[in-house]
């Protein structure tokens, strides 16, 4: 499978990443939608157990497996894709909540590749805020950034952050990075 052509954009929540993500389906790009928020949903729905304030080793679990799926979906697919957070995420996720990492799911970050250079948005104090789904605080989010740029440095990926600016440059700066 060609990895290289598997774009991941992570960072902490409230960030502006899905907005992006949006902006570049938008566009004419093809993109994997978020584990974490969708998986919120569907456990809100049904009362479920695997929430990050219920069970967050079972959350984590839920977001490896989705993760997985989109990686699996993507090789199906041809052409650039662009990920709204990868397999490392749940890592991190783990990390900063102090759970233990299974070997599985480092063994899966290890294996299912992304391209070398990930894309990460920093946290952004004028564009945060919280939501049903995300809970998480100012101090809290910036923590999950850090997580996200520990993991992925760890796993060997470059990283590139992304300027705090409009969605549409932003965008526009992906594209240019992604072409070079």
């Amino acid at each position: 499978m060609d990895a290289s052509r598997f774009i991941v954009i992570t960072g902490g929540p409230g960030s502006g990443k899905t907005t992006l993500l949006d902006a570049l389906r938008e566009s004419g790009h093809s993109a994997m939608p978020e584990a974490g928020r969708n998986i919120i949903r569907a456990q809100q729905a049904v009362d479920g157990p695997a929430l990050p304030w219920r069970d967050p080793a079972l959350f984590a679990e839920l977001m490896l497996s989705w993760d997985m799926r989109s990686y699996e979906e993507a090789g199906q697919r041809s052409g650039t894709l662009f990920f709204d957070r990868g397999i490392p995420d749940a890592i991190g996720y783990l990390r900063l909540t102090g759970l233990p990492v299974p070997a599985h799911m480092m063994k899966a970050a290890e294996t299912l590749r992304y391209h070398r250079r990930i894309f990460i948005a920093p946290f952004w104090p004028d564009i945060f805020g919280q939501d049903a789904e995300r809970r998480q605080s100012a101090d809290e989010a910036e923590r999950t950034c850090e997580a996200m740029k520990k993991i992925y440095t760890e796993l060997g990926y470059d990283l590139v952050p992304l300027p705090l600016c409009s969605v549409e440059e932003r965008v526009r700066f992906i594209l240019c990075e992604t072409s070079a």
